[in-house]
């Protein structure tokens, strides 16, 4: 795992996309502060940029950098959540403009995933996790699944979990509204 985190870091700080598994499905990553690189993920998505993705970050410290505030009701949910569960958050900071939402939101999960964490830990700073797929295709959590359009088009595709069968589900996404109550979205 350490040589495909090296790899993977490489890419990162090369101002790459990535092609990588998570505690999900299979995502397109790269630095959520850099803006080019995320221009490059909408480019290979297809994808407007006014639909914004969600960002990994490796542990709540590095959550409460990117975020004005972290509401209790979140950190309520993430304790109670059986699967992976993203929160949008009322008011992003420190990102890329190009990551956040309209209306200054920003959708953040903590992985499960150990090579997750542990890339985002190395590399000191939150990074973008969309699917691996066109906009309006289907995800997958397995590597067969996915096009080989999108395998082409990244700049480094990790070899970690290539070979896994069970198909996982995308994460629960809920929104923390500004004034504290909560919207499920999906």
């Amino acid at each position: 795992m350490q040589k495909e985190i090296q790899r993977s870091l490489d890419c990162l700080n090369k101002g790459g996309v990535l092609l990588y598994p998570t505690d999900t499905v299979w995502g397109l990553g790269c630095d959520a502060t850099n803006p080019e690189a995320i221009k490059k993920i909408y480019d290979i998505k297809m994808r407007p940029d006014s639909k914004s993705c969600i960002i990994l970050v490796s542990n709540f410290l590095m959550l409460q950098q990117y975020v004005s505030e972290v509401p209790f009701k979140a950190v309520e949910l993430m304790e109670e959540a059986i699967g992976p569960l993203t929160v949008i958050y009322p008011s992003a900071r420190n990102l890329a403009s190009n990551v956040i939402a309209e209306d200054g939101s920003v959708a953040i999960r903590i992985p499960n995933d150990e090579y997750c964490r542990q890339l985002i830990s190395a590399f000191g700073k939150p990074i973008v996790s969309t699917s691996a797929n066109v906009s309006g295709h289907k995800s997958s959590s397995l590597w067969g699944e996915l096009s080989d359009y999108i395998k082409g088009a990244v700049d480094y595709a990790t070899t970690w979990r290539r070979d896994d069968t069970k198909e996982a589900m995308p994460s629960s996404i809920v929104k923390i509204n500004a004034d504290n109550s909560i919207t499920k979205i999906r």
